[in-house]
This record gives C-alpha cells, sequence and structure tokens, in this order.
C-alpha cells in the first residue's frame, strides 16, 4: 500500500490528536513566543528524539501482572530494548538488553523485506515480541535467531534454530513453536532435544513458499502470517503460494559502492498473483487436506485473495476470509478443519463504484457470535452476527451515525461490553468509547476529548492500554480499567524538566484549524501552524500533502518537531484532506473510484486559493510536498494547475500506475487491459510539458514499493521534453528514506531548493 508514512519524517507520523479550534477565514492567533533556541533540521532527527520516549508493542502478561513494551534508546532513538513492568510493585526494568544480546549478524534478505512492508525496516534490536502462554517468559526474535527470555533473568536460545528463522510463533499452549526457514513450516519443541521438523514438503521449485504471506498480503491487506495454530495446538493452517506466474522486475538496488540486483517477484497492476491455496494439517505435517477456497463460487479459487484466517474459539471451525480479484466482495468461509470443505457464512458487497475495505476489527466470540466491522450503511460501524437465528435477525447493528469506528479494540465477553475507537465527538479527533452488547446504543466515551486516542486491550477486556496527544504534547500512555481510570502511567512523557522538547516549548506554535467546501460542497478540514505574524507582514506557505485513499492527515493534536522547525524557519504549515482520504465515510472516500488524480488535486488547490485569500500569506510563494501518492499529486498538481504554485516536491512518486501492485491499483483504477483509458488519465506521464513550475523529484534508489522505474520514466520523458527540473537520488534507500543525517539532508535539500526559487522566507516590507 501506498501507505501514509511520511507527514514530514516517520517521527511526525505518530499525530494522535486534541481539541483546538478555529473557523474558516478566521486568522490564526499571534503571541510573542518566549526566547527558545533554534528549532534546527539536525536537532529534528538526532537522539534522543525530541517526541520523547516512544515505546511500542505495549503487551500485558497472560496473567496480567507484568506489562511489557519496547523502549527506544535516549542515544540511539532507532534501537529498542524490551522491558517490563511489575504491576505488584510498581518497577521498571530491562527484561532484554539488545546490544548484550545482539550477534551483529546481518538479517535474512526475507527478513529485510518483511521489514520494509511492516515499515520498521530502520529500527534495531528488538522489534516484536511474544509471551509465553505461562507468563514465566517472552519469545525474543533478534539478528535472526529466537531467544527465550525469563522473567528470572535468564536468557535462553531455541534449541534447533540456525538462524534466519522467519515470523516464530508459540503454540498455545506453550510446547512448540512454529516459524518459516528456506520456503518451509518448521515446528519444534520450546525446550527439550528434539531438533525442529519440516512439516511441509519440499518443493523443487524456487517460487513456492510454504508458511508466508505473498507480497500483496503483506504490503496491502496487512497481512503478514502465513501459518495460524489452533486453540488446542493440534493443528496447523498453513498457506503455500506459487508465484511462478507472477512478473519478474529487475530491481536494481543502486548503492554508494556497488549495486546489487535482485529479480523480485511483483504483481504489477493486470497481471498474474501469485496461485494461492491453504492446507490444515497436524503439527507434525501429517493428515495434510486442502481447503476449499472456492465454496460457492466453484472454479474461482485461482484467482481471489486469502484476506484473513481465524480459528473458532473452540477450534472445531477455521474461518477464512475470501476476497474477489476486484475487491467489490469478501465472503466468510466456514471450514471443517478434519476434511477441508468450507461454506460461505455471509458475504460483503462493496456499495456501487466503490469497493471493500479490509479490516481487523472482528472478533469470534464463545458463544459461536461475531462482532464485525462494515461499511454496509456507508460509514465504517459495527456489528453482531448470530449464525444460530433465523436469516432476518441474524444481524444486528451495534453503532450507527454519520461518523466511523476506526478500531474494535477488545470485548469483556463476561460482562458483555465492547471497546472501539471511532470519531463519534468528531472527526478530527479520535476517542474510545464502550458500549453493552445488550444496549448498544448507549455509547459510552472513556478518553478525555481534549486529546486524540488510541488502544489497545488485553484478550479478556480487562485493561486498557491507552495513547494519546495533544497539540504540545507528544504521545504519552497509560493503563487504564475497563471504565476508562487511569491506574498508571506506562509513559507519562511530560514535556518539563529533562524533556527532549522542553526547551523549545516556549515558542511551541499551535495549530488551528477550520473548513472550507470542495467544487460539490463537501466541508473540506484544514490543519495551519502560524509563525508569530507581523502586522503587514506576507509569510510564505509549506503545504504538505498525501491526497490518496486510507490515509487521514488533518488531526487536532501533535503535529511534530518536524513541523514545528519549518514554521521555525518562517513559513506557514499547511494542510488540507481532500476527498478520497479516510473517516468521511464510504462516498468522501470513493471519489477516487476510477478516478486517481482528479477530485483530490482540485480539492488541494481549493485550499491554495483559500490561502491566497488571506492576507498574512504571499500568494506567489505557496510551495507544496508529497511523499508516496502525496509526491504523485505534487506532480499532477503541477500539471493540473499551472502558476498555482510556486514549487513543488516529489518524493518516490507513482508516475505510472501500470507499474505499481495488483491489489492497490486495481481496487481503485480496475484491470488496465480492460480500462486502458482510465490509466492514461490517472498517470503522470502524459501531461509533463504542462509542468512550467520548479520541481524536485526525489527518490530511493533501492525503492521496492514505488521501484524506481516509476521515477525513471519521469526523468527521461522531462529530458526529452526539454522540460528543466531538479533531482535528488539516494543510493542504497528504499521507500523510507530515513536515518538520523540522511533525512537531515533529505529536508535541508528541500528548503534550499525552494530557497533558489524564491519560496522561502525574506525579510519584507510592510504591507507588501
Amino acid at each position: 500500500m501506498l501507505r501514509f508514512r511520511h507527514l514530514l519524517a516517520a517521527s511526525a507520523l505518530c499525530a494522535l490528536l486534541p481539541l483546538a479550534s478555529a473557523h474558516a477565514g478566521e486568522p490564526p492567533v499571534t503571541s510573542t513566543a518566549q526566547a527558545a533556541p533554534a528549532l534546527t533540521l539536525e536537532r529534528v532527527f538526532a537522539s534522543p528524539s525530541l517526541n520523547g520516549p516512544a515505546p511500542r508493542g505495549v503487551k500485558l502478561s497472560p496473567d496480567g501482572a507484568y506489562l511489557t513494551l519496547l523502549r527506544n534508546r535516549a542515544d540511539d532513538r532507532e534501537r529498542y530494548d524490551l522491558w517490563g513492568f511489575e504491576r505488584k510493585t510498581g518497577k521498571w526494568r530491562m527484561l532484554v538488553d539488545s546490544l548484550k544480546l545482539s550477534s551483529g549478524k546481518e538479517l535474512s534478505e526475507a527478513e529485510k523485506m518483511q521489514r520494509e512492508r511492516q515499515r520498521i525496516g530502520d529500527l534495531k534490536g528488538i522489534v516484536s515480541y511474544e509471551w509465553a502462554p505461562d507468563g514465566k517468559a517472552v519469545l525474543v526474535p533478534l539478528d535472526g535467531d529466537l531467544f527465550l527470555a525469563g522473567l528470572d533473568g535468564s536468557v535462553q536460545r531455541i534449541p534447533g534454530t540456525q538462524g534466519g528463522e522467519l515470523n516464530p510463533k508459540l503454540g498455545p499452549k506453550g510446547d512448540r513453536i512454529a516459524y518459516v526457514r528456506d520456503r518451509r513450516l518448521w515446528v519444534g519443541q520450546v525446550a527439550g532435544q528434539g531438533a525442529p521438523v519440516a512439516v511441509t514438503p519440499e518443493e523443487s521449485a524456487q517460487t513456492v513458499h510454504w508458511g508466508e504471506a505473498e507480497f500483496v498480503a503483506q504490503e496491502e491487506m496487512s497481512r503478514f502470517a502465513g501459518f495460524w495454530w489452533s486453540p488446542d495446538e493440534s493443528r496447523l493452517a498453513v498457506e503455500r503460494f506459487d508465484e511462478a506466474s507472477v512478473g519478474v522486475v529487475t530491481r536494481a538496488a543502486i548503492g554508494a559502492e556497488g549495486t546489487k540486483t535482485f529479480d523480485q517477484r511483483y504483481p504489477a497492476a493486470g497481471t498474474p498473483n501469485a496461485e494461492v491455496s491453504l492446507w490444515i494439517m497436524a503439527p507434525d505435517g501429517s493428515g495434510r487436506v486442502a481447503v476449499d477456497l472456492g465454496a460457492g463460487d466453484p472454479g474461482a479459487e485461482k484467482d481471489i485473495y486469502l484476506a484473513r484466517v481465524d480459528w473458532a474459539p473452540d477450534g472445531k471451525t477455521l474461518y477464512v476470509q475470501r476476497e474477489n480479484r476486484a475487491q467489490t466482495r469478501l465472503d466468510m468461509l466456514a471450514v471443517d478443519p478434519a476434511t477441508g470443505k468450507a461454506r460461505v457464512l455471509f458475504s460483503e458487497q462493496a456499495a456501487e463504484r466503490s469497493w471493500i475495505n479490509l479490516s481487523d476489527s472482528y472478533r469470534f466470540l464463545a458463544d459461536g457470535s461475531l462482532i464485525w466491522w462494515s461499511e454496509r450503511d456507508g460509514f465504517g460501524h459495527l456489528y453482531r452476527f448470530r449464525p444460530d437465528h433465523y436469516p432476518d435477525s441474524q444481524w444486528q447493528q451495534l453503532t450507527q451515525g454519520d461518523w466511523v469506528v476506526t478500531g474494535l479494540v477488545g470485548v469483556d465477553q463476561k460482562a458483555g461490553r465492547v471497546f472501539f475507537t471511532g470519531t463519534k465527538d468528531g472527526v478530527l479527533t479520535q476517542q474510545v468509547y464502550a458500549l453493552d452488547l445488550a444496549a448498544p446504543s448507549k455509547i459510552v466515551r472513556l478518553t478525555d476529548p481534549g486529546f486524540d486516542n488510541a488502544a489497545t486491550m488485553d484478550k479478556r477486556g480487562q485493561t486498557l492500554m491507552v495513547t494519546r496527544n495533544a497539540d504540545a504534547q507528544p504521545p504519552q500512555s497509560y493503563l487504564a480499567d475497563a471504565a476508562g481510570k487511569r491506574i498508571a502511567w506506562i509513559e507519562e512523557n511530560r514535556v518539563e524538566g529533562s524533556h527532549p522538547y522542553a526547551p523549545y516549548l516556549a515558542s511551541h506554535r499551535p495549530a488551528t484549524f477550520g473548513t472550507i467546501p470542495a467544487a460539490d460542497g463537501t466541508p473540506l478540514h484544514w490543519m495551519m501552524i502560524t509563525p508569530p505574524l507581523e502586522p503587514g507582514r506576507k509569510y510564505p506557505v509549506f503545504t504538505f500533502h498525501y491526497g490518496g485513499p486510507h490515509a487521514q492527515v488533518v488531526h487536532k493534536g501533535w503535529q511534530g518537531a518536524l513541523a514545528q522547525a519549518i514554521v521555525d524557519k518562517g513559513y506557514i504549515y499547511f494542510a488540507i484532506d481532500n476527498r478520497g482520504s479516510a473517516n468521511r465515510g464510504v462516498k468522501f472516500e470513493s471519489t477516487l473510484y476510477r478516478a486517481m488524480g482528479s477530485a483530490e488535486v482540485q480539492d488541494q488547490l481549493a485550499g491554495a486559493n483559500y490561502l491566497k485569500a488571506l492576507d498574512f500569506v504571499d500568494p506567489k510563494r505557496i510551495a507544496t510536498f508529497g511523499w508516496s501518492y502525496g509526491g504523485y499529486m505534487s506532480i499532477k498538481m503541477l500539471q493540473a494547475d499551472p502558476g498555482a504554485y510556486a514549487a513543488a516536491i516529489a518524493v518516490a512518486p507513482v508516475t505510472k500506475w501500470e507499474l505499481y501492485d495488483t491489489h492497490y491499483t486495481e481496487r481503485y483504477l480496475g484491470d488496465p487491459k480492460r480500462e486502458p483509458q482510465v490509466y492514461a488519465t490517472s498517470n503522470a506521464l502524459a501531461d509533463t510539458g504542462r509542468i512550467r513550475d520548479p520541481l524536485l523529484l526525489i527518490h530511493g534508489m533501492a525503492d521496492d514499493n514505488v521501484v524506481f522505474e516509476n521515477s525513471s520514466a519521469f526523468i527521461a520523458k522531462m529530458q526529452a521534453e526539454a522540460m528543466p527540473f531538479e533531482m535528488m537520488l539516494y543510493p542504497g534507500y528504499t521507500h523510507r528514506i530515513s536515518g538520523p543525517k540522511v533525512s537531515q539532508h533529505l529536508y535541508e535539500t528541500v528548503f534550499r531548493f525552494l530557497d533558489r526559487n524564491g519560496v522561502g522566507p525574506a525579510p519584507l516590507v510592510a504591507g507588501k
């Protein structure tokens, strides 16, 4: 997916945000800032992070006695160690020091690529872990090896592992461990003398993989698992895929001291996907049966997407979500584990001229019912499905209204309570809510509306782990009970004393918000941060955009230190959510159906025109910046409206949608063989001759997501037409282009480009 990962920097993307307000047309409030050190780009990307501590992977032990998390180091913001908090004593301690345990061994290519898919390729140390079912130890993958870390301080390597194990997963009873190595699934004992055994066949074809998720599942469906333990550890569901029919892209990872080439199987739009099948077997590989993925649609199993796989709580049924190639229908299959026979339990159908959005917001309950997220009424809401009821009473809508449920957080099955996040109190701020299944219309908010909140929960639905932030408050997290009452801070992260951002708080500039109408009257939300405004002076604007589906840029809350550094340079920082972005319902997002590069470009222009009407904005110095889909937007914006922008920066842009993958591209644009005109209109190569304004193109030369061919095709076209532009290429870097010095270099390149083209701040005569 062209995921929204680059709100100016990866560290600035954790905007989970609070209440601040302004009306459209109302200028930001000006205040005199106290003296504070200049916030430089070098400091923004240095360690320690100005966000303060940034814990990841917060979990509770199975017995609830411990809380664990991954905490980054003050001297290396990208390296994480495993820490534990004993709730009884209230004390923290490091459970695993990643530096002491690290072998420094290079990761396998498979793990490197998976980390790219997870957008954690820049992280070091421990990036994931799993509690043992007995709550006495934690499984820790590190540098390709597997360790079991005990709460008593002991650390032992899992016996029989050789390094390079991928996606390790403990069995539910804790006796066995399964993982992928050399394209096969292996199962071994967590402790004991027996060597791990490959439980899937050894295939002669290098294109066949067992126990892994195929490329589009990882990149587009957020499914990284390729095998699933049954609750009693008696069976495994295992994916097999063969990518022999998938086209090969020779990806040149051009580095500073040489070039490596990879023949990467990449399913470009309109070309074959990997052939996927699903099998059920015993942990030793015996009794293997194939799952009937064509149930209810014979013959279609060769060209479908295996979207989700789950075991029923009692292990008697395997549930499989099957999505058609067009992504207009999602079927829930109920599978008999003994025979592999399947039936369609229910189906989701996309709205006309729209698509199915996959979700992880569902939960199978012990009573046989299912909590399920759906957009069937035009907004994302929760439903309860009871298969044992008569067909006309199987579905019960739990939430409703012109707002969306953004995530299912947890379920307390004993009390009949459901916890979720949503925008019931406003689309620009997210809250945590609870409802009772017996009276679902009574929704209770559990979080402070002065913050934007996200949450996870333990399996029993007893303890919340809430993360929140506000305009001048970077993310902080706490434990709360089921009523939302805070029990203890996980990371208070108060901006005071020795907090890295504390020296800059005095000059912190608050964000203001408002709306303007789109061409069809739809309200579009904008966000603005200004320097202290001097009467009569006009300021340049740095606008950030993403523009594509599944992303919301404008939130109320912590906008990140990079935005503040841009404002400290003398720019106004501005963003607007165009039609097509997330959390506004099916109609709003579906504007992009078969029409990428149209309405979202128009709406960004509406934002620029709004800015030009403000008396403190210099209408001739409005620059725009975008990354990934946003980079594509930068090019399309210059093509559509020459002269509207003073300059544009396009980072890692898609320029030809036929080069991007099947699951993402076909969802919105269809099959290029059937709808070639849709692609011709949406691509960014045909109208290069219309670009009249300064353009800076940036791309990582080892990008395996938006492959470098997108930029090389654009470069060649611009050169062939004698069109001026500038570019900065990063050898060896992928789609992220991140790191303390490299990130600094990238943004300094951006602002030097703006200065050269007369966009940067300059002393002005009052009134001119």
